[in-house]
């Protein structure tokens, strides 16, 4: 199906999780894909050899989303060789994990500073670098890849929620000030996802030691995989759909079972 055929997306993160399975859809639809990754280069051509099969454009461009400067080149290089960018996907991102799950009042400046870094500040550099560029053409999308994690509050993810939900207040704004140039935003917020951030989770809360322990808890009776979140986000971005805008999509939505444990 061609149902992004012109189009060109810019996802970050996209060699491994939610974004690759974004990147490996969106090129299956007929979009172009700039596959951004921060270390493994292996991986991030791997998606680009499985994007480039549907006869699609696809490059990997090597950038930290946590460093400003790594996103003023990587917003450059994208222009550079595609011209344009139709599409941004804000998904790379640290969980608590990274940081060894502090407490809010422990947790030090470098701490918070490393889960900022890249969770917020990361979408907005690079919204800054591309949205002025969307402006000028018809149609522009931002979508910033949120979690749940920013309504359950569970002991331990505050760090986390917090940089997911000042994302979130972000995005909301950014939406409001675009949407006379045409530009769409929106959220989505998954949930657990069978993801390797996600079996992290799963072990951390000591409730499993395999991510299926935990489909039983999840609303529909499974752990959704990222090829359910990048479903989701095709139709958001046809040029057919016009009307989505300012929407927050949790993916699946979040259960009181999931506030204990995510």
């Amino acid at each position: 199906m061609d149902r992004l055929k012109g189009r060109t997306a810019l996802i970050t993160g996209a060699s491994r999780g939610i974004d690759r399975a974004i990147a490996e859809r969106f090129a299956s639809e007929g979009a172009n894909v700039a596959i951004n990754y921060t270390s493994n280069a292996d991986a991030a051509r791997e998606v680009a050899d499985a994007a480039a099969t549907h006869g699609v454009e696809a490059r990997i461009y090597q950038a930290n989303v946590g460093i400003e400067a790594d996103c003023m080149r990587l917003a450059s290089e994208v222009m550079r060789d595609f011209g344009q960018v139709d599409a941004l996907i804000n998904n790379a991102g640290l969980d608590s994990a990274a940081i060894n799950q502090p407490y809010i009042v422990d947790a030090t400046n470098k701490q918070w500073e490393r889960l900022l870094a890249v969770n917020l500040w990361g979408p907005i550099w690079l919204s800054r670098a591309l949205v002025p560029h969307m402006r000028e053409a018809s149609r522009g999308d931002v979508i910033m890849i949120s979690s749940i994690a920013a309504q359950a509050l569970a002991p331990g993810y505050g760090v986390y929620a917090v940089s997911k939900a000042a994302l979130e207040a972000m995005a909301h704004t950014l939406a409001r000030e675009e949407k006379p140039h045409g530009i769409r935003v929106n959220i989505i917020a998954p949930g657990l996802v069978d993801t390797d951030m996600g079996r992290r989770v799963v072990a951390s809360t000591g409730r499993g030691n395999d991510i299926r322990d935990a489909d039983a808890r999840s609303p529909f009776g499974f752990v959704c995989t990222p090829d359910d979140i990048a479903a989701t986000l095709v139709p958001m971005h046809r040029f057919s759909i016009n009307f989505a805008l300012l929407s927050l999509f949790d993916i699946p939505p979040l259960s009181s079972d999931q506030v204990s444990t995510v």
